[in-house]
């Protein structure tokens, strides 16, 4: 393949991926169809037949496509701090279109759709996990975490209370409510003397 048609195909994957985005936004993911993101984005149905085989894959790979590269938790020597960084930003993130309501869908299509549950693990809850527990292994090491102290329950506890919040309750999640979650995850995690 040419660069030519490297770009028209990237160009046209992401047309295909725009309109998916917008037609969610606009009428929800319940009336979205091959049919209208096919018209919306100028492209045959085979189109994205050829590179989703469903719906329901499609909308993930239109939302994870979204950029989250911010997402990544940096190494200050402070566990607290930097974790603190990044829920920040991804409560930012999931407060404001496009990405909230998107996510928020996507979300209750991974309870009916066991492939774009498992996309959605592999493709994003994989990766935020790994970042995390890689900078709490990190922290740990340092003498920041109690030898003993399970860092998959960090997660469970942290990105659980967010998602809690996010999709049940639809509280904001508040600077104020990060930090009395770190403080009292830290507390568990802290060496003891």
């Amino acid at each position: 393949m040419t660069d030519h048609h490297a770009a028209l195909a990237a160009a046209r994957t992401e047309a295909i991926r725009q309109a998916a985005r917008d037609l969610v936004l606009e009428s929800g993911y319940a009336k979205l169809s091959i049919e209208a993101v096919a018209s919306r984005a100028g492209v045959g149905k085979h189109t994205i037949y050829r590179r989703w085989p469903s719906k329901g894959l499609l909308f993930l790979d239109a939302v994870l496509s979204l950029n989250t590269e911010d997402l990544v938790h940096r190494d200050t020597s402070d566990v607290v701090a930097d974790t603190r960084e990044v829920m920040v930003k991804a409560t930012e993130l999931l407060s404001r279109p496009p990405w909230g309501p998107l996510y928020r869908a996507l979300l209750g299509e991974a309870q009916h759709d066991p492939d774009v549950a498992a996309g959605h693990r592999e493709r994003f809850i994989r990766r935020q996990t790994d970042d995390l527990l890689r900078r709490l292994q990190a922290a740990k090491e340092q003498g920041q975490i109690a030898p003993d102290f399970e860092l998959e329950l960090a997660m469970d506890l942290l990105s659980g209370a967010l998602y809690y919040r996010f999709l049940c309750t639809r509280e904001p999640i508040t600077r104020d409510y990060i930090d009395r979650l770190l403080n009292a995850t830290s507390a568990g995690m802290s060496p003891r003397p």
